[in-house]
């Protein structure tokens, strides 16, 4: 039961309330206090490619990259009207292999949770090599309090076309939060049921601080929910910044 393959084709309908022009506000917000200047930009974990549809807007060079294919196929049709159009390809954050280097990396709504610590580990040596020096690192990760909040929890989202209940359980052994979803699309008169686990690791921000400079960030820095300020202490999500050494 792989993440994003049933639902990648729903996923826009089920959020339209993720304030993406918001995210790319922050960011440019962050590159600044930074000192970055940014022309190429890497959309990590980019789905369905709103946010990357977006940033190219905005006259950024952007590469999106994504573990689905089937996510990658939904960002493929959004962005094709596009000029230049945004480079897609698929690739898991640990085995990251651009074909240059960029003045940015972000990574949006949680992609970061997906990697256990090893993973992200190696996943953040590949981004640094992949950045300009004194490009900047932006993501931000469900922090371990909401993960843990969301044990037993049952969401439901729903449009005409489809009925979606994600049940969410912590696993303190593995320090990770697995929800189960359950998809019920419509099919003329009938409606078919197909699944889809996702697991998201508890990762504590101080500790993503210090792994990121232990894989060569310098400035590393922790901000509030799209906030150019530190996080509150019981924050559900957080941002953090970091850059690459000129």
């Amino acid at each position: 039961m792989s993440a994003y393959t049933a639902l990648a084709r729903y996923y826009d309908d089920l959020t339209p309330d993720v304030p993406y022009e918001r995210f790319a506000d922050f960011y440019e917000e962050v590159f600044a206090m930074m000192g970055a200047k940014v022309r190429t930009a890497a959309d990590l974990a980019c789905g369905t490619g709103t946010l990357t549809r977006i940033l190219a807007r905005r006259g950024y060079d952007v590469i999106g990259v994504d573990a689905s294919e089937d996510m990658l196929s939904v960002a493929m049709d959004k962005l094709q009207d596009l000029d230049p159009m945004p480079l897609l390809v698929c690739q898991r954050l640990e085995a990251l292999d651009l074909y240059g280097t960029v003045d940015a990396a972000v990574c949006a709504l949680d992609g970061m949770n997906y990697l256990p610590p090893d993973a992200l580990m190696t996943a953040f040596r590949r981004i640094r090599l992949f950045l300009e020096p004194g490009g900047v690192l932006v993501f931000d990760v469900n922090t371990p309090c909401k993960l843990r909040w969301m044990d037993g929890q049952v969401f439901l989202d729903e449009n005409e076309d489809v009925f979606c209940v994600w049940r969410a359980e912590f696993d303190e052994r593995e320090n990770a939060c697995r929800y189960g979803i359950d998809l019920f699309a419509r099919r003329g008169k009938l409606w078919e049921r197909q699944r889809e686990e996702h697991v998201e690791y508890a990762h504590e921000p101080d500790w993503l601080a210090r792994q990121l400079a232990e894989a060569g960030f310098v400035d590393v820095r922790l901000f509030g929910e799209l906030k150019p300020q530190p996080p509150e202490e019981d924050a559900m999500r957080v941002f953090l910044a970091a850059r690459k050494p000129e």
